[in-house]
């Protein structure tokens, strides 16, 4: 595989050193895939053939796919009407069909996110990945993130921008970003729906979406209400979404759109098992969370504006937002904090004739900041006991970004970009308690510039081939850097990771084969590393820099139109290959040498065979596949086994809105590990006896449900 990276980095340098803009007038030409759409002459504002209404500040469905696949480089497109005559409970149901995206559930709405592994070796919340929704950032103003406030009833699409491929929204984490894209009065899939689903584990949900248009004013109103015993004993969770938007047109080359959310979630924390009881007895908690009623309780409120101008050259989209988050979170002590992230973001995007090229730019610039109040106290069986910490972390970031992608032939494009930025990371303890009574300060500044280069060829109508070379900086977050040694937190000054990435791909449509298909490789310095110095008890990881890595993979995804008229003129059957390729090594680590990066196993693999009927009938069997599992450690002492889950989905849409469905689960029952809290060294922890590290994944399930949309 190395091999394989050199000689394709070779390649890719030489097809950049080789172009050169002569000749051309004329502009690409537009082609329409299914989920790989790429509309090269699109204007803002003119409507595509066939395309549902959008508005100005925020275009039809048909728009955002076909922007986002005039990116030059690797990026996915989730329609999210696919989603809604199937289960989908959290964000895996919603990506799992994405290459190169790695999603693993834990427990309730707990799970692991990482592209190209991003955060590879930390098992909760989020790192190196920029999480938005419509387009303005969810993450707080230090980078973390998690997952509890993306409601999958309460999206239109989801768009996901692989590495440096983020530039478009200013994001060059290793990562890249995932733009969750909630549906408008203009863009919902009908004015009135109603859902309700559960089964397995007692679960159970509803859901209420209403949109209006009066006039210049449009409005609609997302509401989810959930609730699980969980497969684990202390898994109960309840969740509480609700998304609003609210639009309107102040003059016709100007329209302002509000975003508000409300976001509750009460969720039981089982903890992590040993192996062997995670293969053999997986409903069981870990002692310690009983004992400490371990459990994660968030309150998180959200409102954001984005105001548009539609200009005599491109538009101009205006982002503010403001984001209150409560956290109470009883663990090895109970954490409680409360803290407020802010930031405005003007981004300009339009096109020019260059003497008869045409260029698109894009310009942006983001200011974001905010503070947390960060206290600890001993934890009583869930209560707050005596306090341990009394903290303030406050982070600000400034940023300036650019993209330019110009087409110096009818179906090639050159295109250039780079992020200016700075970002501060301030500490206060304030101290005075016992065990922390002196007051320490501490602060960091990370600045840099990451530039990107690339090329778009599109050799055929419905063909895109490119390659890219992408520079990206992950900035520490608190988690990161203020970290736990037993009774004290102490801040650590790490190096902000660096890596260039290059990637090569295809996608498109031949005939009956849809493919897309990337190879790629990140050359990492200063990698930011996690292990968890005690998961039995869940606390929190040490980081730490490693001086050199290598993240490379493949990342694709193949569908085969098999056939059609099978059994009812109009029917199709095809199938689906997903493959994730995942290599991670340290290189030359004082401490882990060569070895693998743990946390993520090397191969995943999805295939799914569907069948549709024109009737509404559908059905799609699905076998998800780890041939081998991952190491439970950096010293790769422990590896858990390999896995095979089987699953179906099949429903029925109506023609009058109604839509029937059912997904059963891991038909086996198998037992498998979903995801670990690695340790840097299994031997020297416990070993497989005696390591509680591992999450075992959830058993054999049945869910259903009923939607009526009119």
């Amino acid at each position: 595989m190395p091999h394989l990276f050199r000689a394709g980095r070779r390649a890719a340098l030489s097809f950049l050193a080789c172009a050169t803009p002569w000749a051309a007038r004329a502009e690409a030409p537009a082609i329409a895939l299914p989920e790989l759409s790429v509309i090269g002459s699109a204007t803002p504002t003119g409507p595509l053939p066939g395309e549902a209404r959008g508005s100005l500040s925020v275009p039809s469905v048909d728009r955002q796919r076909a922007t986002l696949y005039r990116t030059v480089g690797s990026v996915a497109f989730v329609d999210a009407a696919t989603l809604q005559d199937r289960y989908a409970n959290t964000i895996r149901d919603v990506l799992k069909d994405v290459p190169g995206v790695y999603v693993q559930e834990r427990y309730g709405q707990e799970l692991r996110l990482s592209v190209r592994g991003s955060g590879i070796a930390r098992g909760y919340h989020l790192r190196g990945l920029e999480i938005l929704q419509d387009g303005i950032p969810f993450n707080l103003a230090d980078g973390s993130g998690d997952f509890y406030q993306i409601d999958p009833l309460a999206l239109r699409a989801v768009e996901v921008y692989k590495g440096g491929n983020a530039l478009t929204f200013g994001a060059t984490t290793l990562g890249g970003a995932v733009n969750f894209v909630t549906p408008t009065a203009y863009t919902a899939l009908a004015p009135n729906i109603l859902r309700i689903d559960g089964g397995s584990f007692g679960t159970i949900r509803e859901q209420a979406q209403m949109s209006r248009i009066d006039g210049p004013l449009d409005v609609l109103v997302n509401a989810t209400l959930t609730n699980s015993d969980g497969f684990r004993a202390h898994e109960a969770q309840a969740t509480r979404n609700f998304n609003a938007t609210l639009g309107y047109r102040i003059a016709p080359d100007i329209e302002t759109r509000f975003y508000l959310g409300t976001y509750l979630t009460d969720q039981k924390l089982p903890g992590s098992l040993t192996l062997g009881q995670s293969l053999a007895t997986p409903t069981l908690a870990n002692p310690s969370a009983i004992t400490g009623n371990q459990s994660r309780k968030v309150e998180t409120e959200r409102i954001a504006n984005r105001t548009s101008f539609l200009l005599d050259i491109g538009k101009l989209d205006v982002d503010t937002w403001a984001i209150h988050k409560s956290l109470y979170h009883p663990i090895f002590q109970a954490l409680d904090q409360d803290g407020w992230t802010y930031g405005i973001s003007p981004h300009w995007a339009g096109t020019f004739d260059l003497g008869g090229f045409r260029d698109n730019v894009v310009l942006g610039l983001r200011a974001f900041a905010g503070q947390n109040l960060a206290l600890q106290f001993v934890n009583i069986r869930g209560q707050r006991g005596a306090q341990t910490l009394n903290a303030l972390q406050s982070a600000s970031n400034y940023e300036a970004y650019g993209e330019n992608r110009f087409w110096f032939l009818p179906d090639v494009a050159l295109m250039t970009g780079a992020k200016a930025f700075s970002s501060n990371r301030t500490y206060s303890d304030k101290g005075g308690l016992p065990g922390d009574v002196t007051p320490r300060f501490a602060d960091a500044t990370y600045a840099g510039l990451n530039p990107k280069i690339g090329l778009l060829w599109q050799p055929l109508p419905d063909v895109q081939v490119f390659g890219d070379i992408t520079r990206s900086r992950d900035v520490p977050d608190f988690t990161d850097l203020a970290q736990q040694n037993l009774l004290n937190t102490t801040f650590v000054p790490l190096r902000a990771q660096r890596a260039w990435t290059y990637e090569a791909g295809a996608r498109g449509r031949i005939d009956r084969l849809a493919f897309d298909v990337t190879l790629y490789r990140a050359d990492l310095r200063d990698e930011l590393i996690n292990f968890s110095t005690n998961p039995g008890l869940n606390i929190p990881a040490a980081t730490f820099n490693t001086p050199r890595s290598i993240h490379q993979g493949v990342e694709a995804a193949v569908t085969l139109d098999l056939g059609g008229d099978l059994i009812g003129a109009g029917d199709a059957l095809s199938v689906t290959q997903i493959w994730t390729h995942n290599d991670f090594r340290f290189v030359r680590d004082p401490i882990f040498g060569n070895d693998r990066i743990a946390g993520i196993p090397t191969n995943v693999l999805r295939t799914v065979l569907t069948y549709r009927h024109p009737s509404g009938f559908h059905i799609a069997p699905a076998v998800d596949w780890v041939p081998e599992g991952a190491f439970a450690d950096h010293a790769n002492t422990l590896r858990v086994p390999g896995y095979a889950l089987l699953g179906i989905e099949a429903g029925i849409d109506f023609a009058n809105g109604v839509a029937l469905f059912v997904d059963a689960r891991n038909l086996t029952d198998e037992r498998y590990v979903s995801d670990i809290a690695v340790v840097a060294n299994a031997r020297t922890s416990g070993g497989a006896a005696g390591l509680a590290a591992f999450y075992p994944g959830n058993g054999r399930s049945v869910f259903a449900g009923l939607r009526a949309a009119f």
